[in-house]
């Protein structure tokens, strides 16, 4: 199919391949008991791949539209095999993800108009919300930029150690304060100094509580208002990470921080851990927000750019 073409290089691609093993192996358990015996697609099939689906954290929303594009194509062709299911799973999930005009970047690369370009990253504690901006820190500077932190999540003292540890292991400089002290006050020195050091990103941390949404949105209104002091248009991007190995959970606390805050896009991390993969495929449709990246694996290079194609095609290549 012409959607699906080697755009990953064989490390990334095989990375990829590796971190959604668990996910693939669990899918393909529940699929092949769902057509066992069966050799055409007919309803019984399909109720019990929607099953499937459903219990693959794709979402109820999204499973109903890529069961009803599947009953299409059965009416069309008249007759399908349960051996071709595989294939036209990948090809309607693909074709359905194309619709999004989004997911199809393949490296990490930040727009040049604007300097600094600045992302403030948001997301409940322990969702891997440090660790992705310390990742994304490293790729930035791979490719030339130069990279600023803020820790402005000043509620947990380890939040900020954190982050020191992350920027000198990248070897970046930090702004940082005592616990404590105030989000919207550390971001504004965190862009002056960006802006001094003629930094090319800034990748502000912020705290992760979700207990009073009020709270929360205060915070987050305090923190933008500050740096748009500095930064007339800043954030440029408002990243939420999600734990994707939380399944349904991801697309509660995406509900919970989009009604919060103004979120521009999405990264989910932990799914080479888990066999819950599937939440990626349903974020990207049910939430009209890119998902930018992924964390597939431990190491420093692996998040990776979200790209739907080599996403699909991975998850369903046996």
């Amino acid at each position: 199919m012409s959607l699906f073409k080697n755009i990953f290089s064989k490390d990334k691609k095989e990375t990829l391949d590796k971190g959604l093993e668990k996910s693939k192996t669990s899918f393909f358990g529940k699929l092949g008991k769902a057509v066992a015996g069966k050799s055409k697609v007919d309803d019984e099939v399909l109720d019990n791949l929607e099953e499937v689906l459903v219990t693959s954290d794709v979402g109820v929303n999204t499973t109903l539209k890529i069961i009803d594009r599947i009953e299409e194509r059965v009416s069309r062709d008249k007759y399908m095999g349960t051996d071709e299911l595989n294939t036209i799973l990948r090809e309607e999930i693909a074709g359905l993800l194309s619709e999004t005009h989004v997911g199809e970047e393949t490296e990490f690369t930040v727009p040049k108009d604007k300097k600094p370009y600045v992302i403030m990253v948001v997301g409940v504690n322990g969702v891997g919300k440090t660790t992705t901006i310390g990742k994304l820190a490293s790729q930035f500077k791979k490719k030339g930029l130069k990279v600023v932190l803020g820790a402005a999540d000043t509620f947990r003292a380890a939040a900020i150690d954190q982050l020191q540890v992350w920027a000198d292991r990248v070897d970046v400089p930090i702004v940082k304060q005592k616990m404590g002290s105030d989000p919207a006050s550390v971001a504004f020195d965190t862009l002056n100094s960006a802006v001094a050091e003629n930094a090319d990103v800034v990748l502000v941390d912020t705290a992760g509580r979700l207990h009073n949404k009020v709270n929360l949105m205060n915070e987050l209104s305090k923190v933008k208002r500050v740096m748009q002091k500095v930064v007339p248009d800043a954030p440029h991007d408002v990243l939420l990470v999600l734990d994707g190995s939380t399944g349904q959970n991801a697309f509660e606390q995406a509900k919970q921080f989009t009604k919060a805050t103004e979120v521009t896009s999405l990264a989910v991390t932990k799914l080479d851990g888990t066999a819950k993969g599937g939440v990626v495929i349903g974020i990207s449709d049910q939430f009209q927000i890119p998902v930018k990246y992924i964390g597939v694996g431990e190491g420093i290079d692996d998040l990776q750019v979200f790209n739907k194609y080599e996403f699909v095609d991975s998850f369903f290549n046996i």
